[in-house]
Parts: structure tokens; sequence; C-alpha cells
């Protein structure tokens, strides 16, 4: 049996491949974590105890698995990559309470999956994602009001998005969306090192906790996320003509003109500079008006 040394370090990595002649897939974005500190680092955010039920998304060689293994009571690991499930199920040979899924976690029901595994029981969720397809994962594992936790790792600058603050750069369309569902923590930053292959960005570890509820009370849930979608929908220009000209709200600049003064806020405004609460009061004005 190989040494926790050797089964994380990058020589293990690529010899545990060449021996089924496998190769990374930069289709499938992989990119195999090998520094131990950041291992434990995403553990340690996770907070697990005997008790935890953890989805891992995308466990490639199963190196944060058999960490998810020690400590979890039961981990089910989704990987996309057929070619790397014999590598996969040799290093999690010894642990019993691992299972593997070889799907698409875009494609997998989740509520099926967490009943058949997990019975009723909360479930984290802990995952290295490829940056090509981040977005659409994160907002898929959100919308689940069976999962707790998240702890992710992406690009820092997605990371840096989910956690920014109004009028900063970061402050965006995903932001909002995901800070409307989820309280977001930084955990740490990862460089390009820690990876075999390396990539040419930084990664950041980050923790989303769900809330129990929305942090701003909205009369129309969809109408508030086509509002921030218009809002961000043109950079450049601002809230009141990149609203005015967003086909979905069918509202004219004028209309949200009037919703801005009878708010008292300035129709120079950008998307960026305005933080959830004034989403919501700007989308509860524009739905109150349509009655």
């Amino acid at each position: 049996m190989m040494s926790k040394m050797d089964f994380s370090s990058k020589k293990a990595v690529q010899r545990q491949l060449a021996g089924e002649g496998l190769r990374p897939k930069k289709g499938l974005g992989q990119n195999f974590l090998t520094d131990e500190s950041v291992l434990l680092d995403i553990v340690s955010a996770a907070e697990l105890d005997e008790d935890s039920c953890v989805l891992e998304i995308g466990p490639g060689m199963g190196v944060l698995t058999r960490e998810l293994a020690k400590t979890a009571g039961k981990v089910v690991a989704v990987e996309i990559d057929t070619t790397i499930l014999p590598v996969l199920s040799k290093n999690l040979a010894e642990y019993d309470n691992v299972s593997v899924i070889n799907q698409d976690i875009l494609k997998v029901n989740l509520d099926q999956l967490f009943t058949e595994h997990f019975g009723d029981k909360p479930v984290k969720v802990i995952a290295n994602l490829p940056y090509y397809i981040t977005t659409p994962i994160v907002m898929k594992l959100l919308e689940n009001s069976r999962i707790s936790s998240i702890v992710i790792m992406i690009q820092r600058e997605v990371a840096r998005r989910l956690s920014a603050k109004a009028g900063s750069k970061d402050f965006g369309a995903i932001t909002l969306a995901v800070q409307y569902r989820a309280e977001a923590q930084p955990v740490r930053d990862v460089p390009p090192e820690a990876f075999m292959p390396a990539p040419k960005v930084w990664s950041s570890v980050i923790r989303l906790v769900l809330r129990d509820k929305p942090p701003v009370e909205v009369i129309d849930e969809k109408h508030f996320f086509e509002l921030v979608k218009g809002a961000f929908s043109c950079r450049r220009k601002t809230f009141v003509n990149s609203v005015g000209s967003y086909a979905a709200l069918g509202t004219s600049k004028e209309e949200v003109k009037k919703i801005l003064d009878a708010l008292n806020i300035s129709e120079t405004v950008r998307g960026e500079a305005l933080d959830m609460e004034t989403y919501a009061k700007i989308s509860n004005e524009m739905v109150k008006r349509k009655k």
C-alpha cells in the first residue's frame, strides 16, 4: 500500500496515470491536486464528523476522497471520466464508506441520489470544479434544499466574484445569485504548482453555507433574478439603460427612471453599485406597478 505522501505527490500521480496509460484530459479540465496542505484545508472547511453525508464532485484519482472518507460517515463521489475509474477504485479500495457513481453531475437527479444513499439526512458537497463549467454546477447545487454547505475549489477570479461586495469590480449577477441563497466564505488561495498538470491561473477554495431563507424579501423571485440579469447585461451602461433595454423585463427606460426616483436612487447609477437589498426594493416596486 502506498504511503500518504507517495499517494498525493506529483510523481505518484504521474506513475498511477502512466500505469493505466492515461493522461490528464484538458477537455474535462483535469488538474489533479497534489498539495497535502490544501487537501487538509478543504476537509477542515467542510467541518465533517462521523455523521456527515458527503457528495464529492470530480474525485479524479481519489486523493481528496480518501481524506473525506477518513472523517465522514458516508461519501458518494460522482466522476464523469470513465477511463480514470480503475485508478480511483484502487485508491479507494480500503474504504467501505465510499460509493463511486460514473455520471455527469449536471445530469444527475440529486434528490434521487441523496435519498438512495443518505436517506433524509442533510448533505455536504465538496468539489474541485473544472473552470469551464463552474457556474452551472454551483447554481444546480444552490437550488437543492437538501444541501447544507458546499466547499469548492474554483478559479480564483470566479471565487472573488462569489464573495464580492457591491461597488467592487468583481460584483455581478453571479454574486447576487449565489449570495441570495448562501453565505460565501473564502477559505484560501491555491497556486498553480499545487496541481499536476499546473493550470495557468490561481485557484481558490470557498465555502458556501446555504441560508434557511434569503436575506431579502422579494415578491417575485423570477422577476428579481431577471432584473439582476438585465442590470448586468451591459456592464458599461447605466442601470437605467441596461434594464430599460432588457426585453425579458418589459419595462421602459422612462418607467425605470420613475422607479429609481421614487426610491431616491440616482438614474446614473450602474448595476454593480447597488446591493442586494436595493435590487429587492426595485424588483418589488416593478412588480407592484405591473399589477
